[in-house]
């Protein structure tokens, strides 16, 4: 939950999950649609799916006990470097490092790195010195101690180099230059189109088979053939963004017509119940007025 998330906005997920899903026998007894839909508002869908097939593989393939080996941790669904040396420290105290966004910043630093982070030979610098660094006792507390000296003083904008325990080790003449990262790509425009279409006090979704796969999203809809003079105007629109993208979501009210493989009726009062993106579920609450709990009320 904390790969592209932060700490106060996991806290609450984790809470709930650790109740709805104790232990792994209890996720791999779940559909993945419960997954998901327990999962839903954090985004990075992935991360459920991969979770959820995790549960699967160490219920079936490892009697129910979580590998402890970095190259079974990295077979594992979604796991790579990282995920696998994090869970071995912190879980196991195995004597090995890891490489994140506060501790790359803070060894670039040190190091007075002056290529690309994000390049292979900067990664591969990183995970050099960060195992060079990595003590044989007590590896995790000091990882643990890397992620704190990262987050609380050696921060991306405004170090706190006066306070620094380890100052007299950094070469860094100039620490708020580093990182030196990749350009990044420019930010993708998109229109997503959608319908709004109730009937009997019920919803019609489709079941989405690429970004949000195994959600229920408001059916996709094609005006692209309407001359502009003709295209109906959005009951809903909102912006939203996703990796490097910035989508617009636009809502329009149209009629059934026929309902296609895929599509299905939800009651208003079980739309709840089931995984919804937060995108399409904020438009859904708006379009519907309804009582939604405070935490989708947040999201």
């Amino acid at each position: 939950m904390l790969q592209q998330t932060q700490v106060g906005i996991v806290l609450p997920y984790y809470k709930d999950w650790l109740r709805r899903f104790p232990n792994f026998a209890a996720l791999a007894r779940a559909s993945e649609a419960e997954a998901l839909h327990a999962w839903q508002g954090l985004g990075y869908y992935n991360r459920a799916r991969n979770l959820h097939a995790t549960a699967k593989i160490v219920a079936t393939r490892h009697c129910g006990h979580f590998p402890k080996s970095i190259e079974q941790l990295q077979q594992l669904p979604g796991v790579g470097k990282y995920t696998a040396h994090a869970i071995a420290t912190f879980a196991f105290d195995r004597p090995v490092a890891i490489i994140e966004a506060n501790t790359s910043r803070l060894l670039s630093r040190l190091l007075d790195l002056r290529i690309p982070i994000d390049s292979t030979a900067g990664r591969n610098a990183l995970w050099n010195a960060a195992s060079t660094l990595t003590p044989k006792k007590a590896p995790a507390a000091h990882n643990s101690a890397l992620l704190d000296l990262g987050a609380l003083v050696c921060l991306p904008r405004q170090p706190k180099c006066g306070v620094c325990p380890v100052k007299k080790f950094c070469r860094a003449k100039n620490p708020k230059s580093l990182p030196i990262k990749r350009p990044r790509p420019g930010t993708k425009q998109l229109v997503e189109k959608h319908a709004f279409v109730v009937e009997h006090d019920k919803l019609l979704l489709e079941k989405s088979p690429a970004r949000w796969r195994g959600m229920w999203i408001l059916p996709p809809v094609k005006l692209d053939r309407l001359k502009p003079s003709s295209l109906p105007h959005p009951i809903y629109t909102a912006v939203f963004p996703f990796t490097n993208h910035r989508v617009a979501l636009k809502v329009f009210r149209q009629r059934l017509r026929k309902i296609d493989n895929g599509k299905c009726w939800f009651p208003f009062r079980k739309l709840d119940s089931i995984p919804i993106p937060s995108p399409h579920r904020r438009a859904i609450d708006a379009l519907l007025g309804l009582n939604v709990s405070s935490v989708h009320a947040q999201r």
